[in-house]
């Protein structure tokens, strides 16, 4: 079927796309800040038990890292179904962007806790170094030394996890978690609409598009480097 836009059809179509950009939206942001709530402490915990480091502590590590690492292997879409049960514990439905948004923020907390891991693994071990030296307690030297000087990779990481969450939010569609990814399989998929398809591809490349852009500009005025 050749690809075309009915635009009297888009017209019409926009209250729909408008709440579904803002379910998307509402899922992306209830996700984010639990990622950066439970997976910021998670990925200094990573960091600061590795061997040689001030906190070193080989067991906690590995168990925190297999955890992590469990959780990332599975795919989206098997975690989403597998997670139900859950959703409908926490949010006593099944469908719709709240409940979609468990899911999202199950697999959002590792991936992000990675990313932090490996913004501090940037930072120069000589200022780490320097703190221990001076005699700074290990709660200082996370929040005056290591989350300052890694700010930068911290917001490109949170900028890396909402571009991921925004993807993992239109396969949430395939449960009826909502968003635009809901609208573009059950009124574009299942209905053979190019119109429908098209415009949400659209929405979610400019969507991308604009939060990269951000997520860049606040990096690089936070790197002092």
């Amino acid at each position: 079927m050749p690809l075309s836009l009915d635009w009297n059809y888009l017209i019409e179509l926009l209250p729909d796309l408008y709440s579904a950009f803002f379910e998307t939206l509402y899922m992306v942001g209830i996700s984010i800040v639990v990622a950066i709530i439970v997976g910021l402490p998670i990925g200094i915990l990573l960091f600061v038990t590795d061997k040689g480091l001030f906190l070193e502590n080989t067991l906690l590590k590995n168990t925190v890292g297999f955890v992590v690492n469990m959780v990332r292997s599975i795919p989206f879409i098997i975690l989403l179904i597998a997670l139900l049960p859950l959703a409908k514990w926490i949010t006593n439905t099944t469908i719709g962007p709240t409940a979609a948004s468990v899911s999202l923020s199950v697999a959002a907390i590792p991936f992000f806790a990675r990313i932090v891991e490996q913004a501090f693994r940037e930072i120069d071990k000589g200022v780490i170094e320097a703190s221990v030296a001076i005699g700074a307690s290990p709660w200082m030297i996370i929040w005056q030394v290591l989350i300052p000087e890694a700010r930068p990779g911290i917001i490109q990481g949170i900028t890396i996890t909402i571009i991921n969450l925004i993807a993992y939010s239109a396969m949430a569609g395939i449960v009826g978690g909502g968003g635009v990814g809901d609208l573009a399989i059950q009124y574009g998929y299942y209905r053979y609409d190019n119109t429908v398809m098209i415009t949400t591809v659209v929405v979610l490349i400019c969507l991308v598009q604009i939060i990269q852009f951000f997520g860049d500009k606040i990096s690089k005025t936070l790197d002092k480097r």
